[in-house]
């Protein structure tokens, strides 16, 4: 089956559950990723809305808050997520005692950081799920990148990319939560981006 990736977008670029509807209509094995980052429970109960045992996969980079971590587990359970959590190959004891805390964006070793920490673990599960659709929360505010991408868009390895919000707004992420009595996560860190406009990588490799 083609898909016109134009018509799509015009067509359901701005409804983020009727975009979900056709992603997961589309009768292909689907993942959703997440990182327990805020708004992160709008994409998750949006998408366990349409299809309930839907694989959700973290990439848990091992520095993480706590607060990162109970909202995990509490969204986890309220929405009965289907979740696997991908761990990096060493753990962040074993990363820190060899090559000492994250590296600051400038240091030529922050490349091969996220490598180990994000994009290794992204590629793993990637190759384990086998997706043919990857629905994901990116919005078009969190970086330049992103402002520039559309909602589907088809990665060259033929993977269908679906960001359902990336034209929603906070007010809007905020007022889907309050509607729906969702909880949300306001303590977040990810060290693989180190300021928060800045791209982590990930969204630019797939």
């Amino acid at each position: 089956m083609t898909i016109n990736i134009d018509e799509i977008n015009r067509k359901y670029g701005h409804s983020p559950q009727q975009l979900i509807e056709w992603a997961l209509g589309l009768e292909k094995p689907a993942i959703c990723t997440t990182n327990f980052r805020p708004y992160e429970a709008v994409i998750l109960h949006m998408v366990t809305q349409v299809r309930p045992d839907i694989p959700v996969i973290w990439m848990d980079n091992g520095y993480n808050t706590e607060a990162t971590y109970r909202f995990a587990d509490e969204v986890t359970k309220l929405l009965n997520l289907n979740l696997t959590i991908y761990l990096p190959k060493r753990s962040r004891a074993h990363r820190e005692a060899l090559e000492g805390p994250v590296p600051d964006i400038n240091d030529s070793r922050h490349a091969a950081f996220t490598e180990e920490v994000k994009l290794e673990p992204f590629a793993r599960a990637l190759r384990e799920t086998a997706p043919q659709v990857w629905l994901t929360a990116l919005r078009a505010s969190d970086t330049a990148e992103r402002a520039q991408m559309q909602p589907v868009s088809i990665n060259p390895d033929g993977l269908i990319k679906v960001a359902p919000l990336l034209y929603w707004s906070s007010q809007e992420m905020y007022a889907y939560l309050t509607a729906h009595q969702l909880p949300d996560n306001v303590d977040y860190y990810d060290p693989t981006k180190g300021e928060e406009k800045r791209e982590c990588g990930l969204h630019l490799s797939h």
